[in-house]
């Protein structure tokens, strides 16, 4: 999936606060988190997202509308069984949607939407504008020219409050045209959020079936952590009904680590399939699950760890 949009699961909670036991969310409001198609009425890129990861509407960018990414992971939760409605990115356009969208979304519009009328009133404010999508955005050739439109729109618009979020797999990272997007973004409120979910090559290759090895992704976040803060976002699933074993876990965390004895690891978010996967021998953790990963990595490298549940609770 490389770094395709999949902000869909219910956040752990601070013990003491947790639901009792076989509470579900109303069907209304779990749907937000669990829809999130590209394409909003009319729009082709750029779509609006009720996240509980970015606690509030994120507007999402898709970069890769044409579905083709570097990754293909077991678990990806784009769907590729229907053709893309356009393949090329047409950025006056992509930018007239954003301006459009933030105008939705500023003005309160959005939520007269019937998809997004349940949102809670603690969710309806603009965190974020997140570069994500069907596939990894830093492939797209203009990433750094785009990037730089953007931060200039969040200018004009005195949105100094509003992040801009790159969701990426960390393959690109060391591209110098990426770089120079990265510069542009993290000097107008930016965060990198790096997908890292293996500790193993062997694992790596199971879940991510890439010919990039997993040695590119740990160098290129080690890089960037070593100039900027990074979120490290890790997807853990069972596979054939097993979830990660624990010698692969403890191995996830020494990679974290070895990446934060040199760098910046903001934060790591632990979470699990929300949507409908690529491959039938893949499903969700139970939140027990959930739970003893984020423990593990906690307790293993003394880092800030978030937990985030599939999207019915109870599973």
């Amino acid at each position: 999936m490389g770094a395709a949009d999949d902000r869909t699961e219910r956040p752990t909670l601070p013990r003491g606060k947790e639901p009792a036991a076989g509470t579900e969310l109303p069907a209304q409001v779990a749907s937000l988190f669990t829809t999130h198609p590209r394409l909003f009425e009319q729009f082709r890129y750029v779509y609006p997202v009720v996240s509980r990861r970015s606690r509030g509407v994120s507007i999402g960018v898709n970069l890769n509308p044409d579905k083709v990414c570097n990754f293909d992971c077991v678990y990806c939760q784009v769907d590729r069984s229907t053709p893309p409605a356009v393949r090329e990115v047409d950025e006056a356009q992509l930018l007239g949607e954003l301006e459009a969208a933030l105008d939705l979304v500023l003005g309160g519009q959005l939520f007269a939407h019937p998809r997004f009328a349940a949102t809670p009133p603690e969710l309806r404010r603009l965190n974020d504008i997140a570069f994500s999508g069907d596939g990894e955005p830093t492939t797209y050739r203009r990433f750094a020219e785009l990037m730089t439109q953007v931060v200039e729109l969040k200018r004009r618009r005195a949105l100094g409050a509003v992040k801009l979020v790159l969701i990426t797999n960390a393959t690109m990272l060391h591209r110098p045209a990426v770089i120079a997007g990265l510069e542009a973004m993290m000097a107008a409120g930016g965060e990198i959020w790096a997908k890292l979910e293996a500790g193993t090559e062997a694992y790596y290759r199971r879940v991510e079936r890439t010919s990039v090895p997993l040695a590119r992704v740990l160098a290129n976040i080690t890089a960037t952590a070593q100039r900027w803060p990074v979120t490290i976002q890790a997807l853990f699933m069972l596979l054939d009904g097993q979830p990660p074993s624990a010698n692969e876990l403890d191995a996830f965390c020494d990679r974290l680590a070895e990446i934060a004895a040199g760098g910046q690891l903001r934060l790591v978010q632990i979470y699990t399939v929300a949507r409908q996967p690529a491959e039938s021998f893949v499903a969700p953790l139970a939140d027990a699950q959930v739970d003893e990963i984020v423990e593990r990595v906690r307790t293993r490298t003394g880092l800030a760890v978030e937990g985030y549940y599939g999207a019915s609770a109870g599973q």
